[in-house]
């Protein structure tokens, strides 16, 4: 079985697919930060982030790698762990503007579904469920409201030493928001077949819950 899952930035779709991923021993699959290991390289290399043929080519030039060890996903630009580096608010900017080209998705694309071609995988982003993985045989949309997500953010980015402020992170969440929901290419929706999950209000466990129930219910049908 396939799991999408779906939505906004913020919502808490990698710190719950990573669990649901284990809780099922599934393979998981973040593909916001292969969109991010791909912003850091255009950021180090001063490429013009707009410039959609230079983005294109710098990606089919290197390799995103994803592995994992005991506590977490590791991230690596060629043989260059950039895990951590990866999670700034000028990193995440970046990706919204790379994730917008067309030609860039196009690759990105192939790359996802070879990663997932074995089945069995949990695999979370922005348009997993209507244009990667559009037969997974579950669909997850999950959301949450801007000031929660901001909330979030803000707390990890104060864990990890950035300093930065609730008013700035709620415009940035909302302004990414809109380009990814208005960009031409695989625009942030939610599938019409998937399951609308709200985080608001809701623990980790909860929502993990939640979604091993609607799995299991999916998979009881499809038998």
């Amino acid at each position: 079985m396939n799991i999408a899952i779906d939505g906004p930035a913020g919502a808490g779709k990698s710190t719950v697919a990573k669990i649901v991923a284990a809780r099922l021993q599934y393979v998981y699959i973040d593909t916001g930060a292969m969109y991010r290991a791909l912003a850091w390289a255009v950021q180090r290399e001063g490429i013009e982030v707009t410039d959609e043929q230079a983005v294109s080519r710098l990606l089919e030039k290197n390799r995103i790698r994803l592995a994992r060890n005991q506590q977490e996903q590791l991230v690596f630009w060629n043989e260059i762990d950039i895990t951590s580096e990866i999670r700034t608010p000028e990193v995440s900017q970046y990706a919204s503007i790379v994730a917008s080209h067309g030609e860039v998705r196009m690759q990105m694309l192939a790359l996802q579904r070879e990663l997932a071609k074995e089945g069995n995988v949990v695999m979370d982003g922005r348009d997993i469920g209507t244009h990667v993985l559009p037969n997974a045989e579950v669909k997850i949309f999950l959301t949450a409201s801007i000031r929660e997500r901001a909330e979030r953010r803000l707390a990890e980015l104060q864990a990890k030493g950035h300093e930065t402020s609730l008013e700035e992170l709620e415009a940035e969440i909302a302004e990414r928001d809109k380009r990814d929901s208005e960009r031409e290419v695989a625009p942030l929706k939610q599938a019409e077949d998937a399951v609308l999950v709200d985080t608001s209000g809701k623990t980790i466990d909860e929502v993990v819950e939640q979604i091993l129930e609607i799995c299991k219910r999916m998979g009881e049908k499809a038998k």
